[in-house]
């Protein structure tokens, strides 16, 4: 028997996203978030949603531009910072060891030590209760040699992408493949 445990943001696994943008004044600047997510295969696009008070907010609408940086799992440390201090106060990238690489595609910095990076081209914004979703279209994706496929592709196993879960506010590791994708499923067709 299933217990109701309430509305609320307990969808599980997020994706542990550090967005990059530069602010009003230039500086570049990292916001961590979770509440993101694939949205089209064609355009490739990716969301992300901001409250209207963060102050990548007005970066990403002024620069219309942002990135989406992947860290591995030695970089929690730095990724919970980024979600909990202000870039109107702080240097995050200084403060967390990380460098700002100017992306030669979009208006704004990506992390050089982050294995994969989105460069993304905002397309639009929607309105939702506190949040502002910001859409983007996928303009470029780096990948640090070391944790691409035999196809050249990102391998998560290599990435070892963090994932964050809201109901208890903790950050987790991804496990073993349990099965292929358009395949382990056949297995119940007629």
């Amino acid at each position: 028997m299933k217990k109701s445990v309430g509305k609320g943001p307990h969808a599980m696994p997020t994706p542990v996203w550090l967005v990059g943008t530069y602010d009003i004044t230039g500086k570049a600047n990292l916001a961590t978030v979770a509440w993101g997510g694939v949205c089209c295969s064609d355009p490739a696009s990716v969301t992300i949603s901001l409250r209207k008070s963060r102050h990548s907010y007005d970066a990403i609408l002024k620069r219309g531009a942002f990135t989406v940086n992947i860290p591995s799992q030695q970089f929690v440390v730095a990724a919970d910072y980024a979600g909990i201090a202000s870039g109107k106060n702080e240097d995050k990238f200084a403060q967390a060891g990380l460098t700002a690489v100017k992306s030669d595609l979009v208006d704004a910095p990506y992390v050089g030590e982050f294995p994969l990076v989105i460069e993304c081209r905002l397309l639009q914004t929607v309105e939702v209760g506190v949040h502002t979703q910001f859409i983007g279209e996928i303009v470029d994706v780096k990948a640090d040699e070391s944790v691409l496929d035999a196809k050249g592709l990102p391998d998560p196993a290599k990435v070892q992408p963090l994932v964050y879960s809201p109901t208890n506010r903790a950050y987790y590791a991804l496990g073993e493949v349990v099965g292929q994708g358009f395949d382990i499923g056949k297995q119940l067709m007629k």
